[in-house]
C-alpha cells in the first residue's frame, strides 16, 4: 500500500483535513457572531432619550395639575392638604414621560434592530439633588422604525420631605419646579441605567446615562 511513516495510519491521515475544515468553520462562526454582537452594540448606542413631559400630579389625593396658586384649590382640597401638613405626610404621585427613539430602521447601511427595555432603573434629581428612585413596572418595546415611544415613569414620594417650610405656598413652588405648572421640566433630570432585550440576549448599559428635557441625550 505504499511507503508511510511508522505509526501513521490511514484514519489519522484522513483526519487532518477534517480538523482543518472544522477549525475554519469554528473561526468563521466566531467572526460572524462577533460582527453580530458589534452591530447590536452600535445599534444600542444609537438609542435616544429625553424627558417629554410630566403629568397626573396628585398630592394627598388632590389633583394639582395646572394649579398656579392657593386660590385655585377648593375648600375641600385645602382641607386635605393642610391635614397632611399637620400629620407630617403628603404622599405625592406623578408621571414622567420619557420619549425614546430607536433610529435603527434598516436604512443607511445599518440593519433594522427591534429592541425592548426590560429594566430602566432611574434616579430623579431636582436642581441636582436626588429625591427618589425606582424602575419601570413592565418592559417597553421599541421597534426599529425611527418613531418615538413613551416610557412612563411612575414617581411616588412624600413631598413634605422636600420642602423647607411646611406650608401650601412652598408645596406649590415645588410643583412648579417639577415642571407641570410652568410647562417645563428644565429643573429635573433622570440618571438611568437601562437593560435592553436584543436578538443576542439582554444587554445592560455599562454606566448611567443622563436624560433631560430639551434635547435627546
Amino acid at each position: 500500500d505504499g511507503i508511510r511513516d511508522i505509526g501513521v495510519t490511514g484514519v489519522q491521515t484522513c483526519a487532518l483535513p477534517i480538523r482543518k475544515v472544522f477549525l475554519i468553520f469554528v473561526l468563521s462562526a466566531i467572526i460572524v457572531a462577533g460582527c453580530a454582537v458589534l452591530n447590536t452594540f452600535q445599534n444600542i448606542a444609537r438609542l435616544k432619550y429625553r424627558i417629554q413631559s410630566t403629568e397626573n400630579y396628585r398630592v394627598n389625593g388632590v389633583q394639582v395639575d395646572n394649579k398656579r396658586s392657593i386660590k385655585d384649590f377648593s375648600p375641600v382640597e385645602m382641607l386635605k392638604l393642610t391635614s397632611g401638613i399637620v400629620r407630617g405626610s403628603l404622599p405625592a404621585t406623578f408621571t414622567i414621560n420619557v420619549e425614546a427613539v430607536n433610529p435603527n430602521d434598516g436604512k443607511g447601511g445599518n440593519p433594522r434592530t427591534d429592541l425592548s427595555i426590560v429594566k430602566f432603573p432611574w434616579r430623579l434629581f431636582l436642581n441636582d439633588k436626588e429625591i427618589v428612585d425606582g424602575n419601570i413596572n413592565s418592559p417597553v418595546y421599541i421597534p426599529g422604525k425611527g418613531e418615538s415611544v413613551i416610557i412612563p415613569i411612575q414617581v411616588q414620594t412624600d413631598i413634605i420631605k422636600l420642602v423647607k417650610e411646611k406650608n401650601i405656598k412652598d408645596i406649590i413652588a415645588l410643583l412648579q419646579k417639577l415642571g407641570e405648572i410652568h410647562g417645563t421640566t428644565s429643573n429635573i433630570k433622570l440618571l438611568v441605567k437601562p437593560s435592553l432585550g436584543t436578538p443576542i440576549g439582554n444587554i445592560e448599559y455599562p454606566d448611567e446615562i443622563t436624560i433631560v428635557d430639551k434635547s435627546f441625550n
